[in-house]
């Protein structure tokens, strides 16, 4: 009964993709959670479910380390409205891309955040998570073995760096001074190390192979992964084809790596994170809009900005804020017309995002096309250009 009363007022060649979603959800409001597979079946597929974004990923196509070099890296590419797949790689983008085409990067940069060192009253070892910095030289920390850092307690890190505890945090960290000669900064990009998300477990060679060859704004826990895949010489190529860039910044925090718990995806709390838009990016989003050319989100950081400030604002605009914005289909874009982005954890935030904007059955597909080829996953991995 169903599939009859929806292909009489529906074209089933529209009930898939992008197109097919935004269908869908407004048939929901009468028939329930049904979905139509080329109008001849009716399946339910439940948008707030969390296993609805579950895939199998063999624990081999996590990837470790970057490839060299950073270009080199493969490149699904996947039409958003057809769902048709191709294979690249990313030196090949400006193939994908038109003249007048604006392309919007975050431009964060990954503070070498955490530190190991000693209990100074007897050598135990400590490990320190960096946060977010609270006031001069203090800072919300999370460290372990957290029983060993009492509020009072002292810690060494090298010969250049003290810390105090000085109080607990609502969540289980700590408030900490640190004390040492000089820029904070400075001491930390001496001896901090990449705080590397908890799936990669070779140690980092180069600290640079975890930050955007454009970063520039310091405060981010997580590198904005995305723009990894970007060289110099690659920017240039894409200015040389007529193809502009903009800046956002959001600083990532940890919770990028929070699992979603909830059974019902309404339930998750989302974390918050602080973002820029200038009005130098804002400008050239409403020129390249208006000149017929498309807004390509360079991650899913630069995606939230970009969204979380129309949100905010009804419009794009030059502005600074927090945001916790959480994207899940359906969702109704209003600024960007193209993401570029790595593969994401199952179950994730992040794969929630990509199937709000390419299309659950799209997204879904890619992904398991993107693991029978042996894809590289997450962080270090390859890459995805939706279009």
């Amino acid at each position: 009964m169903f599939v009859r009363i929806l292909t009489e007022f529906v074209e089933p060649q529209i009930l898939t993709g992008q197109t097919g979603m935004i269908v869908v959800y407004c048939i929901m409001e009468i028939f329930g959670n049904f979905v139509v597979l080329k109008g001849s079946i009716a399946m339910p597929i439940e948008w707030t479910k969390r296993s609805t974004y579950a895939y199998d990923l063999p624990q081999e196509l996590i990837a470790q380390t970057p490839v060299e070099p950073r270009s080199a890296s493969r490149m699904l590419c996947l039409n958003r409205q057809t769902g048709e797949i191709a294979h690249h790689h990313f030196y090949e983008l400006g193939d994908f891309l038109k003249e007048g085409d604006l392309l919007v990067m975050n431009d964060s940069r990954v503070l070498p955040a955490r530190l190991y060192g000693v209990k100074i009253e007897n050598n135990t070892p400590i490990e320190f998570l960096l946060l977010k910095p609270v006031a001069e030289k203090v800072w919300e920390i999370i460290c372990k073995p957290a029983k060993k850092a009492k509020i009072g307690t002292r810690f060494r890190f090298g010969d250049k760096l003290e810390a105090e505890v000085l109080g607990i945090t609502e969540d289980g960290g700590r408030k900490v001074r640190f004390e040492c000669e000089g820029n904070l900064y400075a001491v930390l990009d001496e001896i901090g190390q990449m705080p590397l998300p908890p799936y990669i477990t070779e140690k980092l060679q180069d600290k640079e192979r975890y930050q955007t060859v454009y970063s520039r704004e310091l405060g981010s826990a997580a590198a904005p992964t995305a723009g990894l895949h970007f060289t110099p010489e690659l920017l240039q190529s894409l200015k040389d084809r007529g193809i502009d860039e903009a800046f956002v910044t959001l600083h990532v925090g940890l919770g990028t790596f929070r699992p979603v718990k909830e059974d019902d995806i309404r339930n998750h709390h989302m974390h918050i994170e602080h973002y820029t838009v200038p009005e130098e990016t804002a400008e050239k989003i409403r020129r390249t809009k208006a000149n017929g050319g498309r807004v390509i989100a360079v991650g899913t950081t630069s995606c939230r900005t970009l969204e979380g400030a129309c949100q905010a604002h009804g419009e794009i605009c030059a502005c600074e804020g927090d945001t916790g914005i959480f994207i899940y289909p359906p969702y109704d874009f209003k600024c960007i017309d193209g993401l570029i982005t790595n593969f994401h954890l199952p179950e994730s935030t992040l794969i929630m995002l990509v199937s709000a904007f390419a299309g659950y059955e799209h997204t879904m597909h890619a992904y398991e096309t993107a693991v029978a080829e042996r894809y590289r996953f997450f962080s270090f991995g390859d890459s995805m250009l939706i279009l």
